[in-house]
């Protein structure tokens, strides 16, 4: 009895041991990763805060949801470039839905309300956007500068193809301050921002509604006017531009949000804070550069508001094609090389019922394809196929 009862004191040390180390580690990581409270112009106590330890893959295991999609319909006019969106050519233009965090509802509801709205015209492809914001700062003046860094910014991602390459980002500030570059494939497959590459003829216009860079008062928030020269968005991607009645982009917009001190009467970025990112269509993880989850943009030749969005027929197709894509991702990581089956993969059942057959994989351990038939809605089908670098494309004959 007595041995029995030094071996259970012993595991009671070693399990209070335990206890206290987890505890003490516990403590340890919330000194490295959790910021200190502070008194953050538009804090809120509900925000999530954690550190970015890396970026997970997206949920696509599950059924197919649709990016956002809206409906751009034909200027009827001369579009007055000015920053105010509230008289001329923009008055009667729909507004997109409510921006809402970049990961959908892992984060809540955005604290500041973000919308959007379109048009076109033989020149341009036209952007407006009113995002709400009680204290308006901006500190970044000199073009190309990376100004998600330190000022809060609107951002806009085009991807004409739909192929999840050779696509334009641009950021500004409250300044009126750009930032335009070119990304030959997202950042996760090896992409390398292309800095140099300029939006010619790009126009852009900042209204806003208080003063800015002054903490003094409550502003309203400010308005954003962009007008997207054909030529240059044709040129990207080769697409026809102006686009044809119908035709569809991949676009999405995303704000970028600090919270912020006032220090000796100006704005301080907080720096143990995280930035918050409020999009249109949700990324489902903290990255923009996933361009399959950007919304859907519908050229009409229609004025505002008189067409009806078309869903993608592909759109389930290029989910299940994304699904081999990031499982194919996740094999290499753990076995050096990509799988040549399906099964390997665990989807070897994966069935869609717009498709006209199961998935067809071809691998040779350091490349990779896999290609699908989608069925149309007026008969016949077409060929779509994703490759390693996550280049998605419907297939041309022969090819």
């Amino acid at each position: 009895m007595k041995s029995l009862n030094r071996i259970l004191n012993s595991q009671t040390v070693v399990l209070a041991l335990g206890a206290l180390l987890a505890v003490g580690l516990s403590v340890g990581l919330a000194v490295i990763f959790w910021p200190k409270q502070g008194k953050a112009v538009g804090s809120s106590e509900n925000l999530e805060r954690r550190p970015l330890t890396g970026i997970p893959e997206p949920a696509l295991a599950g059924a197919y949801v649709p990016p956002r999609g809206y409906v751009c319909g034909r200027a009827s006019g001369p579009v007055a470039f000015d920053g105010r969106l509230d008289a001329g050519a923009w008055k009667d233009v729909p507004w997109t839905d409510d921006f809402v965090d970049i990961e959908g509802d892992r984060r809540g509801k955005p604290r500041f309300r973000t919308r959007a709205k379109m048009l076109w015209d033989d020149s341009y492809f036209y952007v407006a956007a009113e995002l709400e914001e009680p204290h308006v700062q901006a500190s970044y003046t000199q073009h190309d500068s990376p100004i998600f860094h330190e000022d809060n910014d609107f951002e806009v991602f085009i991807d004409p193809n739909g192929t999840n390459h050779n696509y334009a980002e641009l950021e500004l500030n409250a300044l009126n301050t750009t930032w335009d570059l070119r990304l030959p494939k997202p950042y996760k497959d090896g992409g390398q921002a292309d800095d140099s590459w300029e939006i010619t003829g790009l126009k852009t216009e900042v209204h806003v509604h208080g003063t800015l860079n002054d903490p003094r008062d409550i502003d309203k928030g400010w308005t954003v006017e962009l007008a997207f020269p054909w030529e240059a968005l044709g040129k990207l991607s080769k697409q026809p531009a102006p686009p044809r009645d119908g035709d569809q982009w991949r676009v999405n917009f995303s704000r970028v949000e600090w919270q912020f001190d006032v220090v000796d009467g100006k704005y301080s970025r907080v720096k143990d804070r995280r930035e918050e990112n409020w999009v249109w269509s949700p990324q489902g993880v903290m990255d923009m550069h996933r361009p399959e989850t950007w919304g859907y943009v519908q050229f009409s030749t229609a004025a505002p508001g008189q067409a009806t969005f078309r869903p993608d027929p592909a759109g389930p197709a290029r989910h299940l094609l994304h699904r081999i894509y990031y499982a194919q991702r996740a094999y290499r990581k753990e076995n050096v090389c990509y799988a040549p089956t399906l099964a390997e993969l665990g989807l070897a059942d994966v069935r869609e019922e717009t498709l006209t057959g199961p998935p067809e994989l071809e691998a040779d351990g350091e490349r990779f394809r896999a290609t699908v038939d989608v069925k149309l809605p007026g008969g016949g089908s077409q060929r779509w196929r994703i490759r390693e670098d996550s280049r998605v494309w419907p297939v041309k004959p022969g090819e």
